[in-house]
């Protein structure tokens, strides 16, 4: 495995040394996969009491693919990334993917500049201080989600303005990459973007998991979500899940990702 340090902070440069010392007797991605997971199931588990159990059954499944030495560099992987989101609002884990090559170049895999993301997400959220006004909040629907990187940005843009992203906006986030919903929540987690990140396909509108971030627990957004919905159209019947079936503040979400997309399938705010 080649890694392209240019442009890592010294933390993603230590989270990639981590991949690479547990990388002996595996592929570099399933490193990197698993932490992802690992982590996703370590935050869901502390807030989301309704996929406990079997989030915890995934948790000891993946760990015991380890040694015990190997385990152990996890905890400090998430510290290194935790350490890096300090340092400055990024998308870490979506740099660390293409310096770490590890993405399907075949399937158009690709994670966007952050930098590239700031700029739209700049452009994007002109109109956010008076829709904080009239609503008490924004709603940010990404039908395309990734690692996060737009929301992280439309965050990073509205804390510029002086709105605190922690309180007045909301994120519904969705991606039909497994791996990049876990990379997204877990981003989210750690920055405490109130957020619904769901495993799915917008245009089929499928959806197989859903991630509710501690800020969307903490903030009780299903109760604020459900206010908000009231006062509008409610658009179409409730879709079938598979188990634990999704709230209906989730699938609400959901629907309303696919509603309000536009034609490019971009992050919109209203």
């Amino acid at each position: 495995m080649t890694t392209n340090y240019i442009g890592l902070n010294k933390h993603q440069q230590e989270f990639a040394k981590l991949v690479h010392e547990n990388s002996r007797s595996r592929h570099p991605y399933t490193v990197f996969k698993d932490f992802c997971e690992l982590a996703a199931l370590s935050f869901s588990n502390t807030v989301d009491r309704a996929q406990f159990e079997i989030r915890e059954v995934r948790y000891l499944q993946i760990v015991k693919g380890y040694k015990v030495d190997e385990v152990a560099r996890f905890p400090k992987m998430l510290a290194c990334l935790t350490l890096s989101l300090e340092e400055g609002m990024s998308d870490c884990l979506g740099q660390l993917f293409m310096a770490l090559e590890l993405g399907n170049s075949g399937a158009g895999q690709f994670f966007t500049p952050y930098h590239v993301s700031v700029l739209m997400a700049q452009i994007l959220c002109g109109d956010a201080g008076q829709l904080c006004k009239e609503r008490g909040f924004v709603r940010v629907m990404e039908p395309a989600a990734g690692a996060g990187g737009m929301v992280i940005a439309t965050a990073e843009a509205l804390r510029d303005e002086g709105i605190n992203y922690q309180q007045a906006m909301h994120a519904t986030c969705i991606d039909i990459d497994a791996t990049a919903v876990h990379m997204a929540y877990v981003q989210l987690s750690l920055l405490h973007i109130p957020a619904i990140v769901v495993h799915g396909n917008t245009l089929s509108m499928e959806q197989w998991g859903y991630w509710l971030t501690p800020a969307h627990v903490l903030g009780f957004w299903n109760a604020r979500l459900k206010r908000d919905v009231s006062a509008r159209q409610d658009w179409g019947e409730k879709a079938d899940h598979a188990v634990p079936p999704m709230p209906e503040a989730v699938v609400q979400q959901v629907r309303e990702v696919v509603a309000v997309q536009t034609g490019t399938g971009q992050l919109t705010l209203f």
